[in-house]
């Protein structure tokens, strides 16, 4: 089985956590709760979401289904939080859960079958599967974010016409196996 896989994942979930957090320390308390309009979600209701999504899929990840009797989906988008201190509790328990989970598997694991509402899926395909919502959801965050803070945003990957600067410090570099998150 594939050694890197999970070392590999791990790194993407992190990097997408630190933009959701970084995102999220560009803007004041009240920005956090800030919709569009009323179909529009908060950054608030969004944390919400995917936390409650990361523990209810990965609570007793290789043994119960996914979706938790437990978890009510609904409810993550009603507003619950009432500060920045509890929107981020949240929002670590959710990663902790997480990342706590596929630190312990074990290459051997990642053929398993798990299941999401009885829809079996490998280990691998349930990690690809939320490797895949997880990011769609902070990229709304980080989109929200960047529109509160307006002229104040600062970027969280490559600013605009800077392409050619860190396409010069990449290419002075030794080529080498590592991750693109190594050197931000």
């Amino acid at each position: 089985m594939n050694s890197t896989y999970l070392p590999s994942a791990i790194k993407q979930f992190e990097y997408y956590k630190m933009l959701g957090e970084k995102a999220i320390a560009q803007l004041p308390d009240e920005a956090l709760f800030w919709q569009y309009n009323e179909e529009s979600n908060s950054i608030s209701l969004i944390v919400n979401h995917i936390a409650g999504n990361m523990l209810s899929r990965f609570t007793d990840f290789l043994t119960t289904d996914g979706e938790k009797p437990w978890r009510n989906r609904d409810a993550e988008f009603d507003d619950r939080f009432t500060s920045r201190a509890e929107i981020m509790e949240h929002w670590n328990k959710g990663w902790e859960c997480l990342l706590t989970t596929l630190r312990n598997l074990s290459n051997e694991q990642l053929e398993a079958v798990v299941y999401i509402r009885n829809d079996g899926h490998t280990v691998m395909e349930a990690i690809n599967r939320q490797l895949a919502h997880y990011p769609y959801h902070i990229g709304q965050m980080v989109y929200i974010a960047k529109m509160v803070a307006n002229d104040k945003w600062q970027s969280l990957s490559i600013p605009k016409n800077k392409s050619g600067d860190y396409n010069s410090r990449k290419f002075h570099q030794e080529k080498s196996r590592r991750h693109f998150t190594d050197d931000l």
